[in-house]
């Protein structure tokens, strides 16, 4: 039986499994003139963040359920200011678990079993 909880990365994606279901992927990628970086859910641009204080997502049309939007959205939170402030992988990592921990998703962690659905 597959894990009821998790993230799982390959390269620059990840995929949000919630309820035994995997969602994703989930990606990004820098706009062509490298000024913003676009987000990407399953290939379908969603949003773009153009600088530190503009951001622009919807991720409606999906129909994903709450919680996977909310982890995915701290997942490319973390990721995004860690990559654009240059720290490297053992620090983006570290960076991730503790920003999971205070927006209360740590229980996708492990991939194990937690208490909020």
């Amino acid at each position: 039986m597959s894990a009821s909880k998790g993230i799982r990365f390959e390269d620059t994606r990840f995929w949000v499994t919630h309820r035994h279901r995997e969602y994703g992927p989930f990606d990004y990628e820098w706009s062509e003139d490298l000024r913003g970086i676009e987000l990407h859910y399953q290939g379908t641009k969603f949003g773009e963040v153009c600088s530190v204080h503009e951001l622009f997502a919807d991720m409606r049309e999906f129909g994903l359920p709450m919680r996977v939007v909310e982890v995915a959205c701290v997942v490319f939170g973390s990721s995004l200011l860690g990559i654009t402030g240059g720290f490297n992988s053992q620090e983006r990592q570290e960076m991730l678990i503790d920003t999971l921990r205070e927006f209360n998703c740590d229980d996708y962690l492990s991939g194990g079993q937690g208490t909020r659905d």
